[in-house]
């Protein structure tokens, strides 16, 4: 049994004002812990005091080391709470058995005392955002609930010196949060334009693409990347060596066929043997002749010229050099540097529902802080794989003012249509939801 405070009230009240000079004396928030629940036992004679902060116990008397799951602890924050819920924690007070219900009561009996002051710890605004639950076996009288009262002061004084911040599960009330989760849910209805991200690149617009004309070696590469040419420039040279055997063995099997053609028509007077040569003789010369003029014409391909001006659109002549090529291969581009296009490839993944004239932004990696502006001209309408490996959709813009130097390369931002904020932000979880659970 816990006794009343005994002795005279002058011992009472220096034993008050030593307990308020310790607490003052404080100088870490693990002392002052300490100090709220244990140095006042001598003067109230409680059996054991709980500091809660935030709803949340953070020191218990006796306890040095805290259990957050002690069957006391839960039951202190459970009755707490329910004093909460009913607003009785704003002034200094003593709890009844009644104020919280009767699975807490039940705990109340086993585990705590039955006389409970509660002592609130007030911030500036007049709001608690702790306190001290005080647990003895007899009733608390009024003069120590006046000193207990006075002395919450001291206590809040000296939280808030050491803890300046209030929690901040007190300072948003039960309404409040309420009030801001319902403001999240509406927010979460505006309407936003979706855009998608995707690697772009500007390339030239109606450009010329030259092809390789021949089986063959590329040999030597004329022009540069990005050089200047005009219509009939030398572009690229192919080996020629085998080809011009070709045209020489051609050449010289063709002398050897009207030879024999002319010998046969001069005998052709006198012997019938040679005058019956002379048709397959004439077409052997013919044919000989078309041989030649292929093996002439193929020379004559082995050097690529321009046929337009223009710039020579190219990655690097040097993986060229010496490699063999196949007919009808592409080699570079003859375009217009004035006329140039955005090529957008769109990852299957990011696709979203574009409009023809979608806006797009163009950001480049040579110049993020410029913006350049173009509007969706083309969409492919089946996937292909890129050069990464990825599959993605080829999208096409014009630029609607200048374009860039062709061959620059950037990230390019595809305006949709607008769509709720929540859409906006869960379209790719519900995607990876769909594909995983097939909901």
């Amino acid at each position: 049994m816990n006794a009343p405070i005994v002795g005279s009230a002058e011992q009472a009240f220096a034993r008050f004002l030593d307990l308020e000079r310790q607490t003052r004396a404080a100088r870490t928030p693990e002392q002052l812990r300490y100090s709220l629940v244990n140095d006042g036992q001598a003067l109230f004679r409680f059996r054991h005091a709980a500091l809660l902060i935030a709803g949340k116990v953070q020191a218990v008397t006796g306890v040095s080391a805290l259990e957050p799951n002690a069957p006391f602890v839960a039951f202190v924050e459970q009755g707490v709470y329910q004093l909460f819920k009913k607003e009785l924690l704003n002034q200094a007070r003593v709890i009844a058995a009644k104020d919280v219900d009767e699975s807490v009561q039940a705990d109340w009996q086993s585990l705590s005392a039955g006389q409970v002051f509660w002592l609130p710890l007030i911030d500036h605004q007049g709001q608690a955002y702790g306190g001290l639950w005080l647990a003895r076996d007899i009733p608390w009288t009024p003069s120590e609930q006046v000193l207990l009262s006075h002395l919450g002061d001291t206590y809040s004084h000296a939280w808030l010196a050491l803890q300046p911040r209030k929690p901040w599960r007190l300072r948003w009330t039960r309404k409040r949060q309420v009030v801001l989760l319902v403001l999240l849910l509406l927010a979460l209805l505006i309407p936003v334009r979706q855009s998608v991200l995707a690697p772009a690149e500007v390339v030239p617009l109606g450009g010329q693409v030259v092809a390789a004309p021949l089986d063959g070696v590329i040999a030597d590469f004329i022009v540069k990347p990005n050089q200047r040419v005009k219509r009939g420039d030398l572009l690229l040279r192919f080996e020629s060596t085998t080809l011009k055997a070709q045209a020489d063995v051609a050449d010289r099997a063709l002398r050897v066929a009207e030879a024999e053609l002319k010998a046969n028509a001069q005998r052709s007077f006198t012997d019938a043997e040679s005058s019956s040569k002379i048709d397959l003789l004439a077409a052997r010369v013919e044919q000989k002749r078309a041989e030649l003029d292929y093996a002439v014409e193929l020379l004559k391909r082995s050097e690529v010229r321009a046929e337009r001006d223009g710039i020579a659109v190219f990655a690097d002549a040097e993986r060229w050099l010496g490699k063999p090529v196949q007919m009808g291969e592409r080699l570079m581009e003859i375009a217009n540097p004035t006329q140039a296009e955005l090529r957008i490839e769109l990852a299957v993944g990011d696709a979203i529902a574009l409009a023809p004239d979608a806006p797009v932004a163009l950001f480049l990696d040579s110049d993020p802080l410029q913006r350049h502006t173009a509007t969706l001209e083309r969409t492919a309408y089946e996937a292909q794989p890129t050069a990464a490996g990825q599959l993605a959709y080829r999208l096409d813009a014009r630029f609607d003012a200048a374009a860039p130097r062709i061959g620059l390369r950037g990230t390019a931002k595809i305006f949709g249509d607008r769509a709720p904020l929540a859409f906006y932000l869960l379209r790719r979880p519900l995607a990876g939801l769909r594909q995983s659970v097939g909901l």
